[in-house]
């Protein structure tokens, strides 16, 4: 398994991109946690199938109807412990 981390710049607070992602991400069998940061970005750290990971990145470059995505970064991690499903964090 891998993992990665992403961070999601634009219009992406208020506009259920954390809520999108995690019905976009169970659809994709990944593992994992979004959260507003407080720049006004999100965060989201994903594990599971490389393939998958590359689906929900290619995703995140447009996200939910109402978001405006400007910027996205992302980080491969290494393998990591997360608890199974897709989470929101505070």
């Amino acid at each position: 398994m891998k993992a990665a981390r992403f961070i999601v710049r634009g219009r992406v607070q208020g506009v259920f991109f954390r809520a999108s992602a995690r019905e976009h991400a169970a659809t994709l069998r990944l593992d994992g946690h979004a959260r507003n940061l407080g720049d006004g970005s999100v965060e989201l750290v994903v594990q599971g199938d490389a393939a998958a990971i590359d689906r929900m990145e290619t995703w995140l470059h447009d996200g939910p109807p109402a978001a405006e995505v400007t910027e996205l970064y992302r980080e491969d991690l290494g393998v990591h412990d997360m608890p199974a499903g897709f989470h929101i964090l505070g």
